[in-house]
């Protein structure tokens, strides 16, 4: 079976709303006795970029009243069903998408309070498209007391072999793991939710730091959208006060499982870096170097088993300068990870050269490779990758079949996430 699936994705970084048509079928190789794999194909691509109006919209739905925030769940449902449409004119695709599976933009991330929200109404989008769609992907793992986040998991580990690590630069920068750690979170056992945790060689994921959602609000400073290739960043210096300050946010030093709301980055990252009065050049640089130093200590914790409670507490915030945040101290862990790990990052933030490079400074001594799919067949999944995997949940839900893990999330269980709308006629 072929599923003919459009997949939707509308980041925190508000630069647009991405949409992968995909064929997916499962592995003819796949048995009972052997791990179970998909195969994808993207077939067309594309990024509408929202208007001015559309991202101020989205950007102040926290705001709203009750009513007004479901008119915009609406008003948005129906956009993403005329965007759909828009696409399938483009490419020629009338007939041929059997399913859409849309994870809407966030709006409200509360798992302490076992809620999130994501805007784009489910339903509308299905009467708009007359196309069955899945939407709601992440309420069912809060219910069951998860964090709903991250979910991309599952489609790192029936899509795609070959890596240990995977990094997704969006809003949010996240990580993920298949197995080769040797410690849970900061208590030392398995991740809360279950025992499928990376000494099992289950998946591990969690919300990292903010990313581009930050860099873009300082590039704007300038007049830019963003910091493209990370020019600017690289022209700056490191200020090791506001680093220090950065790095010792108490989110860090959180044991997994563990997510990020977009608020962390706009209201409480965002005002620190503010506050310190740089120059935007120099803003950047600090800011480009405390990601690199947060995906540094998430990479030595899940890679060494590394206690959570140490994430945060890199080089650079005991006081190291900067300039030597890529080679190993005296007092760095003498027990590297093994040789050979490969790291595929993806996202919009894969393109922030400045980043990647230092990314590469700080991994090299620990043996990870740095990987940026450049090929004309493995592009594609640098900035679709989010929304080739909000399709393979859709089909699972649609199989009715697990698509959220609990080893990530935290959740009581595996589950099966996700609101179906029929927008086809009986």
């Amino acid at each position: 079976m072929v599923y003919k699936v459009i997949g939707l994705m509308s980041g925190s970084s508000l630069d647009g709303l991405d949409i992968a048509y995909v064929h997916l079928q499962e592995s003819r190789l796949t048995s009972k006795d052997s791990p179970r794999k998909w195969e994808f194909n993207f077939i067309h691509t594309a990024c509408y970029p929202y208007t001015g109006e559309w991202k101020q919209r989205l950007s102040s739905a926290p705001g709203l009243s009750a009513r007004d925030y479901q008119l915009l769940h609406t008003d948005y449902g129906h956009f993403l069903g005329e965007q759909v449409l828009r696409f399938v004119e483009e490419f020629g695709l009338h007939y041929q998408v059997q399913l859409i599976a849309s994870h809407g933009h966030t709006s409200f991330h509360l798992p302490a309070r076992k809620m999130t929200a994501q805007l784009g109404d489910g339903a509308a989008l299905a009467a708009t498209t007359r196309i069955n769609v899945v939407s709601d992907l992440r309420a069912m793992d809060l219910a069951l007391g998860g964090q709903g986040a991250p979910i991309v998991p599952i489609g790192e580990k029936l899509l795609l072999s070959g890596y240990e690590l995977f990094l997704n630069l969006g809003g949010i920068a996240n990580i993920s793991s298949h197995g080769g750690a040797s410690a849970g979170p900061q208590t030392g056992g398995s991740p809360a939710g279950g025992t499928d945790g990376p000494s099992a060689g289950g998946f591990v994921a969690y919300d990292v730091c903010p990313a581009n959602r930050v860099l873009n609000q300082l590039a704007a400073l300038t007049g830019k959208e963003y910091d493209e290739g990370g020019a600017l960043a690289s022209t700056g210096r490191v200020d090791e006060t506001l680093l220090r300050r950065l790095n010792a946010l108490p989110y860090y030093g959180q044991a997994y499982p563990k997510s990020l709301a977009n608020e962390f980055g706009t209201d409480t990252v965002y005002p620190i870096i503010t506050e310190a009065g740089l120059v935007v050049a120099d803003a950047l640089r600090t800011y480009v170097e405390h990601i690199a130093i947060q995906i540094r200590e998430a990479v030595k914790g899940l890679a060494m088993g590394q206690p959570a409670a140490k994430a945060g507490m890199g080089a650079a915030a005991a006081g190291e300068p900067a300039a030597k945040a890529g080679t190993q101290s005296a007092d760095q862990p003498a027990n590297q990870p093994a040789a050979g790990k490969r790291m595929l990052v993806t996202g919009g933030g894969a393109h922030n050269h400045f980043l990647i490079g230092r990314l590469q400074d700080l991994l090299l001594p620990l043996g990870v490779a740095v990987v940026v799919p450049s090929s004309e067949t493995d592009s594609a999944l640098v900035d679709y990758k989010e929304a080739l995997v909000m399709a393979l949940i859709g089909v699972l839900r649609w199989r009715e079949e697990n698509n959220v893990l609990a080893s990530v999330t935290g959740a009581s269980r595996d589950s099966i996430g996700g609101a179906v709308w029929i927008g086809q006629e009986a």
